[in-house]
């Protein structure tokens, strides 16, 4: 068996496009053009890049861009105040904090000052409870960008054993609360799934992964996942990204899972567009929100 390969660029750039279309929509409407505030603290490579590339995004979809960039030694009280500003400034819908910030940052009490309705990551305690009552103001942008390339697709997980390697806030968690919903993104296919989370201390991790029609892997480790841990035919979402000397690699061995699944995400090229494609999407979301509020 030799898999579909599940082309997350493609999908990533019909849903820019359609983003786009619903950001100049919007500004027809209303005169209110989407902002995206982007706070990047400190100088880590990857982040600048990962910025640099949220920037494009935003030109190419019509949404403004507002990157703050500041000093590694930016003191808590200094950080906290900006974000006070920018929930306060009604020309900002969305805003983000790249991570990781340096050291001496409490990251959890850096996201949670960012108001809800412009938390476009959905990290907020409020918008994940509103997750998990099936009652989203915003889906997290990985997990969300997983089931649409699935939908459009043509691949259901309604009525399928679904297994999410990994428990992240930012990935495993809410992919298991989307799973888990009597309707998704898309429609109750997208959802209604039979969900096992597994992790660290999962006692025989391939018995629990090789029951999955649906396998989500998320564990940070490269190329973790092997033929021999899949059931035949399943579909496996890699949402992993690591560097292997000057290769990226997923958390998936693609070689050997490639020739016992039914389809899979490749990397590069897999998950990763889809995230900021689903940045885009929830940054139209809150201005609408903010406009309808008007």
């Amino acid at each position: 068996m030799s898999a579909r390969i599940l082309d997350g660029k493609a999908i990533a750039n019909t849903l820019r496009m359609e983003t786009a279309q619903g950001v100049e929509a919007l500004f027809s409407r209303t005169g209110v053009r989407p902002q995206l505030a982007a706070v990047l603290v400190g100088d880590d490579a990857a982040s600048q890049v990962y910025v640099r590339n949220k920037e494009i995004a935003c030109e190419k979809a019509g949404i403004a861009s507002r990157v703050i960039r500041l000093p590694a030694s930016t003191s808590l009280d200094d950080l906290l105040r900006l974000l006070d500003e920018l929930n306060g400034d009604s020309s900002v819908h969305g805003i983000l904090v790249q991570l990781p910030l340096p050291g001496h940052l409490d990251t959890q009490q850096v996201l949670d000052r960012i108001s809800p309705r412009k938390d476009v990551d959905a990290f907020s305690p409020e918008n994940v409870g509103l997750l998990s009552q099936g009652r989203a103001r915003f889906y997290p942008c990985t997990p969300h960008g997983v089931l649409q390339l699935l939908d459009r697709c043509g691949i259901e997980i309604s009525g399928k054993e679904v297994v999410v390697v990994g428990r992240s806030e930012i990935v495993g968690k809410p992919l298991v609360s989307m799973c888990l919903q009597k309707a998704g993104p898309r429609g109750s296919g997208n959802a209604n799934a039979t969900v096992t989370c597994c992790h660290s201390q999962t006692s025989d991790i391939s018995a629990v992964t090789r029951r999955a029609d649906i396998l989500f892997v998320a564990i940070g480790k490269p190329q973790w996942l092997q033929g021999e841990m899949v059931k035949p035919g399943a579909v496996v979402v890699d949402i992993g990204i690591n560097r292997l000397g000057d290769r990226l690699v997923g958390d998936v061995d693609f070689e050997s899972v490639s020739q016992v699944a039914s389809a899979i995400t490749p990397v590069p090229g897999g998950v990763g567009p889809l995230t900021i494609a689903m940045l885009l999407h929830n940054t139209l979301h809150a201005a609408e929100l903010s406009s309808w509020q008007r």
